[in-house]
Order: structure tokens, then sequence, then C-alpha cells
């Protein structure tokens, strides 16, 4: 799966997504990531990208032209393939495990536009984008750390990335319920116990006690999700 950021601080992203479990799916080609920055698309002649809010108020807003620029030339690379266009926003629809999962399955390409300023000029949204995402009910100084959010969430999602599905199927939201407390060595820190039935070796009671467990923390921190 190809990953399309497009913002004005490359750097900031690449140095997120080179890290870790997604920095070794880069190298392997198990994904890829490409970052484009949108003040390379400007026609000014000192490459300015924002401009001052129609009717008034604080703060910058990026302009259309530029955004719109480096879209089409994102798009242009990637014709006959599944394109989805998303624009990280405080204003869009709540991002969960399931869209996660779906953006995985449904697309090839996922190109992630990040605003900054005060944000961006609504046309260019309306222009380019197919949906807007939140990560949550905050405000953030810019969409690059959700986009890598997302980025992360959906990555983790492809074949190979992760050493095993059952790392991604079993885990929080992918069954409805938060995931069961886990514990490793030592057996005991700080007076603090591994529960005796995940020394015991029986699977089927560890299972048991696993579901159960998964169920009381989800209607202790998620009640909701019950």
């Amino acid at each position: 799966m190809v990953f399309e950021i497009l913002t004005l601080f490359p750097d900031y992203v690449d140095n997120i997504l080179n890290e870790s479990i997604l920095g070794r799916a880069r190298q392997k080609g198990l994904i890829e990531v490409k970052v484009r920055n949108i003040r390379d698309y400007s026609l000014d002649k000192h490459r300015r990208v924002d401009d001052t809010p129609c009717g008034g108020g604080m703060g910058m807003l990026m302009a259309c032209q530029p955004i719109y620029d480096c879209h089409r030339a994102a798009m242009a690379e990637y014709e006959g393939k599944r394109v989805r266009t998303v624009f990280l926003s405080a204003q869009g629809q709540p991002f969960k495990q399931k869209k996660a999962a779906q953006l995985a399955a449904d697309y090839d390409v996922l190109i992630l536009l990040c605003g900054h300023y005060e944000g961006v000029d609504r046309r260019v949204i309306e222009l380019c984008c197919d949906e807007e995402i939140s990560i949550g009910d905050f405000v953030l100084t810019g969409g690059e750390l959700p986009a890598c959010l997302v980025v992360d969430a959906v990555a983790r999602l492809i074949d190979g990335v992760l050493s095993d599905k059952e790392c991604h199927e079993k885990e929080s939201f992918s069954a409805a319920l938060l995931e069961e407390p886990q514990y490793t060595r030592p057996i005991e820190f700080m007076g603090k116990k591994v529960p005796d039935v995940l020394l015991s070796g029986d699977h089927e009671k560890i299972r048991q006690w696993r579901h159960k467990a998964a169920l009381e923390l989800t209607g202790q921190n998620r009640p909701d999700l019950l």
C-alpha cells in the first residue's frame, strides 16, 4: 500500500514514519510512504502558501492553489489505482479501528492532506478530498501527527507488517472489546503478582480468564463499547 502525505513539514512526518515497525516495513517494501511538500507547488514568487481569511479573523488560512496542484500531481501517479484522499480535521468523522480496516482493505493508495495555521480554504477540501477524519475531540497545531497515526493504524493491518495476523486480530477494538491485561516476567514485582491462571498451563482456563478480564476492563474504561 502507498501512503502519500501532503504537508508543509515533510521532515516531521518522515522522522516519525522511519522508525520501528513502520520503518522496517518501508525498508522491506511492504508499504511505501511518500511525503510531498505543498510549498513546492506554490506559484507565488515567495512560495507563500497562506493568506488572510475572507471576512476577517485571526491567523492565516492555507490557500487553494498550492494544495490543489500538489494533490493533482499525486493523483497523476496513480491512474487505475484505488485511491482515497483524506483531510485530517477536528471537524471530521472519528477515526476508529473499523475505518482503519476499511482503508487497508479497500484502497491501494491513501493520500493524507495535512492542514496547518488556522485551517484550509474549504473549496480545496471539497475539490480534492473524499472524506475528513478526526483522531479525537481536540485541536492540534497541524495535521502531521494525526496523519502519522492514521498511517500507523492502517499500515499494521497490511500483510507482513506485523509478524502474525493474530497480533492485530485479537487486540483492542478488533473484537469490539478492549484487550485484556498483559503480563511478563518477573512473576512478582513490587508486591504485585501475575495472576495464577496465566501460569497454570491450562489453555481453556486462560482463554476464559482473558475474555472475562477483557469484558471487565471494557466495562470499566469504555462501557460504550458494550
